[in-house]
């Protein structure tokens, strides 16, 4: 159970940060379909200042012949990639937020075109950074480099504790750092100036502007603290789950994420709830021949995979289809129902009325 918690959180993360990226955006009255691209933007750069780190020997101190010697420093080289990698896709998103406000595109095809586009710019660069087709870590992987296991944190290896083997042992600092970044920015979203003058542009720009709210300043600020976050968890997806990889893909992330804020209704606490149910799919899509649910030594989706009669259905590639079956379902069942905010996608005219 506790690998079933951590491998869901670690999938749900992601999905939970650039949905609320999705929420900034459309809650400032822009559409940001161009989070899959800005989520591959985020993962390159935040991927490529690990590697140029690494190449450089900024760590030769930090890991010498094989031994860690401080593990804080290397979580702090993470949050500086995890930091570049938000502000490359706060950059990026600027192209959105320019053809959206001031040349008053159609929004949809701005974020398709930026999805076209980053991949093949990402692949570009890598060919000519790493001479092939995707750019890993200079020396070693992710998980001997910048997982968190709990004899770091002074336990031991036999201390066997639900808590402690569930939220400190092979853990990502990255994982509760997004958490706490989500928090506060929903508490900043709801509960202060900035976040109602936000909103209030979502919803009548035309109002907003007679009480004296810069529209164009407020949206343009809303899609660069979208395309921020978006690259973030760009970066951590790559971290965490393509271990510290980048190739012009994120898994269809993106617009997994753009599902979960629509099922979540554009607010954070249902957001949450739908990025774990999300994760968890794609924690059994990830792990179905590998699961042990009761830690009883029993695989149970692998021993169905192989029974004659329902292992010809109920195989791998179903249980990969999983996520991607369940949020169509979940968008069938629930658009309806929910409640985008009024002006979304329409561009502001001041003389409008």
């Amino acid at each position: 159970m506790s690998f079933l918690i951590r491998q869901t959180l670690i999938f749900a993360v992601p999905l939970m940060i650039v949905a609320l990226a999705g929420v900034f955006a459309e809650r400032s009255g822009i559409i940001n379909l161009a989070l899959e691209g800005i989520m591959i933007v985020g993962a390159f750069v935040g991927v490529l200042v690990v590697h140029m780190m690494q190449k450089n020997e900024i760590f030769v101190r930090i890991i010498e012949n094989g031994v860690l010697q401080n593990w804080g420093q290397l979580q702090l080289f993470m949050l500086i990639a995890m930091l570049i990698a938000g502000v490359a896709g706060a950059v990026f998103s600027l192209l959105l937020a320019f053809a959206s406000i001031n040349l008053k595109a159609d929004q949809t095809i701005g974020g398709t075109a930026l999805n076209m586009m980053a991949p093949a710019l990402v692949l570009f660069l890598v060919r000519i950074i790493a001479r092939q087709n995707e750019l890993r870590m200079f020396s070693g992987d992710a998980a001997s480099w910048f997982m968190i296991k709990k004899t770091m944190l002074g336990f031991s290896k036999e201390t066997s504790n639900f808590f402690v083997d569930t939220f400190l042992d092979k853990v990502y600092l990255t994982t509760y750092l997004c958490i706490i970044l989500f928090v506060v920015l929903s508490v900043i979203l709801y509960k202060t100036r900035f976040g109602l003058r936000l909103r209030a542009c979502g919803e009548n720009p035309q109002a907003a502007d007679s009480l004296g709210i810069n529209v164009y300043r407020m949206r343009y600020a809303g899609v660069t603290i979208s395309g921020a976050l978006a690259g973030i968890g760009g970066f951590v997806y790559a971290l965490t789950t393509a271990n510290c990889m980048a190739n012009g893909d994120v898994a269809g992330f993106g617009f997994l994420a753009l599902a979960v804020m629509i099922f979540g209704n554009w607010k954070p606490l249902n957001i949450a709830c739908a990025a774990l149910l999300f994760g968890l799919f794609k924690c059994i899509a990830a792990a179905s021949s590998t699961l042990d649910i009761n830690g009883d030594g029993v695989f149970m989706l692998l021993e169905i995979s192989k029974d004659p009669t329902w292992g010809k259905v109920l195989n791998a590639n179903f249980y990969r289809l999983l996520p991607y079956l369940i949020s169509l379902l979940v968008l069938a069942f629930t658009s309806k129902k929910s409640r985008a905010p009024k002006a979304e996608g329409i561009p502001y005219d001041k003389g409008s009325r």
